[in-house]
């Protein structure tokens, strides 16, 4: 969804592939002018090289990320077009810094060289203050601990991430928020900053509050949110696909009960052993998908088929 709270804001998007143009597109997403300024060679890996070249899905992120911002693509080696980056950086509010230090000196980009604009904010996304190794979305959830929930209960010698790049994605959106707020501060302090924003950071501080240290120590690994109770869990129809059962709430369970005819005293919260989860997955495989549909069309329980 677009709106234009922000179509007073130019921003410079220097950046490639997720973390860097996701923030860029919850500011495009807003009303920002975003300019995504790539090298016309090697352009953005999502959309030409190592990544394009061995999934193609990647090229449709990059459209996805990059669909309301302007692409300008120039030539980093050449003198003219490394002022018309430089003089559009000047001309900016904000920008989102992705180049290594070597590619920033060679377009005049460094911290020192943009230190005299005012109000202005360089925000620049790094992996980690503390490892000095690369890093992708499933290490910082590795080295975070985070991963650990995902592993819990498997012994298989092979498993699958996550479904998505949680980590990258929600670096994305930290990034977004922390530009916004270091561009109130400039304009309040008529300031140049310099920001620099971390992914194993930024993992741990918006996962980490949901695992709390205390159920960390404790070993504990189900929840709620992850399958330990019947009520709130996956189930698979009559057809082999799948319906989300999120009926936390007595009035929503009670009623999920009478519909699928689940015959139990044992409450929904029920998680000593597998008796209600069971029960309630033979009452769903009676139906196929598109029968659940229609028979809870006009009910409100709390149950969704997966799409």
């Amino acid at each position: 969804m677009q709106n234009n709270v922000l179509k007073d804001l130019t921003i410079i998007d220097l950046s490639h592939r997720l973390p860097g143009p996701f923030c860029g597109k919850i500011l495009s997403d807003l009303g920002a002018n975003v300019i995504k300024i790539e090298d016309h060679k090697f352009q953005d890996p999502f959309l030409s090289g190592l990544f394009a070249e061995f999934d193609p899905g990647f090229v449709n992120w990059y459209e996805n990320l990059n669909k309301n911002k302007k692409i300008q693509r120039y030539d980093f080696n050449s003198p003219d077009d490394i002022k018309k980056i430089h003089d559009l950086v000047l001309g900016s509010d904000a920008v989102i810094m992705g180049l290594p230090e070597k590619t920033r000196v060679k377009l005049k980009l460094t911290d020192l060289d943009l230190t005299l604009k005012k109000p202005f904010i360089v925000i620049e996304l790094l992996a980690s203050l503390t490892e000095k190794k690369s890093m992708h979305d499933l290490n910082a959830m590795a080295v975070t601990g985070l991963l650990s929930l995902h592993v819990a209960n498997h012994d298989e010698a092979i498993i699958d991430p996550p479904f998505l790049p949680m980590a990258g994605i929600a670096f994305g959106h930290k990034a977004a928020t922390d530009l916004l707020a270091h561009y109130i501060k400039a304009l309040k302090t008529n300031s140049t900053q310099f920001v620099k924003t971390y992914l194993d950071q930024s993992t741990e501080e918006l996962f980490g509050i949901f695992w709390p240290s205390v159920e960390r120590i404790n070993g504990r690994t189900k929840f709620l949110h992850n399958g330990q109770y019947p009520c709130y869990t996956i189930y698979q129809t009559k057809d082999k696909k799948y319906v989300a059962l999120a009926a936390v709430e007595e009035k929503f369970w009670n009623r999920f009960c009478e519909v699928f005819e689940v015959k139990s005293s044992l409450d929904r919260f029920f998680d000593k052993d597998q008796t209600l989860f069971q029960i309630v997955s033979q009452s769903i495989r009676k139906y196929t998908q598109n029968e659940i549909s229609q028979l809870i069309e006009s009910e409100d329980i709390c149950l969704s088929v997966i799409k």
